[in-house]
């Protein structure tokens, strides 16, 4: 075997995803060193050891169990993302592309080496302070159901738009498929490095979506005193007041997804939405 440790981390609600886990550790124990992350290990009553701390003790790839959540959780947590395998025990998912029944073989083939891509991310920061790092998107939106909010979008120092809105949402190519993609925003391949910016509900007809080139830094001001929340990656949120500044850069630190086939982009997406 090429790959010498491998770490496990999965959604911990349903039993057939636990059933999932003890399948792989059944088969593949005894194969590779498996490091299985610290809330299944309390269900599995085994020990655990941290998704942040994978890296550190050598591991090579981490096979995620769930849906996307999952994965995106699992990616949060480290600050220099392993190689993610994804096998889909959610509802339908752009970033798990291995059926429960291809998971042995799969996970037999991806132990004898594999290649991966990376995916541009984007850091976070509020007043000065890091938040957080989004690997789909960055969605802005009234802290009070039903209220609309008024925001200034600048992009390098340039006026993109003063908008009146629902909210707004920042997504990299890999989150054009979600928030993003049921906003009206456009699919983009995760080969381009840009960022899109999709208007949530806009009050004026002018307030187009857009792509911007990765690079760019992006900062959003509300423009009247109202109350504001930012969500990243759908995980974790904020509130942000009528003073408040968020950047959005670049992140150094990529995404890496194992490749598991060569279906081209175009192809998974449309099988992913019929």
């Amino acid at each position: 075997m090429a790959i010498q440790k491998i770490g496990i981390s999965s959604r911990c609600d349903r039993p057939e995803v636990i059933e999932m886990v003890r399948t792989i550790l059944a088969h593949f124990s005894s194969k590779v060193q498996i490091f299985v992350a610290t809330p299944t290990a309390d269900v599995l009553e085994i020990e655990g050891t941290p998704v942040e701390r994978m890296r550190e003790e050598g591991v090579e790839l981490i096979i995620s169990i769930g849906g996307d959540g999952t994965v995106l959780r699992n990616i949060a947590k480290m600050k220099d993302p392993l190689p993610v395998l994804g096998i889909n025990m959610g509802t339908l998912g752009f970033l798990v592309d291995v059926e429960p029944e291809d998971a042995i073989e799969t996970i037999e083939e991806v132990l004898y080496g594999f290649s991966y891509s990376e995916r541009m991310r984007v850091d976070v920061f509020l007043n000065g302070e890091m938040l957080e790092t989004a690997t789909n998107e960055i969605a802005i939106m009234s802290a009070k159901p039903a209220k609309i909010i008024q925001f200034q979008v600048n992009v390098s120092g340039c006026l993109l738009d003063d908008m009146r809105a629902d909210g707004v949402v920042f997504a990299t190519p890999t989150g054009s498929t979600a928030y993003a993609m049921s906003a009206g925003g456009p699919i983009v391949d995760p080969r381009v490095n840009a960022i899109v910016v999709v208007p949530v509900a806009p009050f004026k007809l002018s307030s187009r979506p857009w792509v911007i080139p990765s690079d760019s830094e992006i900062t959003i001001r509300l423009s009247i005193p109202k109350e504001a929340v930012i969500a990243i990656d759908g995980q974790k949120s904020y509130r942000i007041r009528h003073d408040d500044i968020v950047k959005l850069k670049k992140s150094k630190y990529p995404a890496r997804f194992v490749k598991i086939s060569d279906t081209c982009f175009y192809e998974r997406v449309q099988k992913k939405l019929t």
